[in-house]
């Protein structure tokens, strides 16, 4: 039998935060997951078009060993910008690998396509992910909204509403493993 953390959230798992930023105009959003301390990631990229931003790092044969944050994003590969605002937000705070005198937050991250799915896309020059990042970097806590909120704002599946999910579970050894998901499948439901 599943037992669930006390909020069955990814952030029952000590030392992560969650943050979301959305813009219901534009139908898009971000959501980050930012790490109290450096911590070791992996990744598996699936899908027909992803689209990632540091992801090559997380291999186990490169020099950087851990992350700063995680960052899910809207907005296909504009949405990849959204990595930047993750990082001044961090930086602001010192966070980051010193780099001669000089922080650098790592911070991988992936985007969804919800590019048509009705929002307002006329951004003008730049696209607003890198400010929706700094947003959620700003706006990380405990305790976070899931279902039409940050990356799952604009998500659909064959029509219907997509969403942002998350859930934890509390193994017998004391174990606590966490997940979070921006839900945007295509094919048929």
């Amino acid at each position: 039998m599943f037992r669930t953390g006390p909020r069955n959230l990814i952030t029952d798992v000590a030392g992560l935060r969650v943050g979301n930023a959305s813009d219901v105009r534009l139908r898009s959003g971000v959501t980050t997951i930012v790490c109290d301390v450096p911590a070791v990631a992996g990744v598996q990229i699936l899908g027909g078009a992803p689209g990632t931003r540091e992801t090559d790092l997380l291999e186990p044969h490169n020099s950087i060993e851990a992350i700063h944050a995680v960052v899910l994003s809207g907005g296909s590969a504009f949405g990849l910008d959204a990595a930047s605002g993750v990082q001044a937000a961090l930086r602001e705070r010192g966070i980051g690998v010193e780099v001669g005198g000089f922080r650098v937050p790592i911070v991988p991250a992936a985007i969804l396509f919800d590019l048509r799915n009705g929002g307002d896309k006329d951004w003008g020059r730049y696209p607003p992910y890198r400010d929706l990042g700094y947003e959620a970097a700003q706006a990380v806590g405990l305790d976070f909204a899931l279902g039409t909120v940050g990356a799952g704002t604009g998500a659909l599946s064959s029509g219907l509403k997509g969403g942002l999910g998350s859930a934890s579970t509390v193994l017998d050894i004391g174990v606590t493993i966490g997940a979070l998901a921006a839900v945007n499948p295509t094919g048929s439901v």
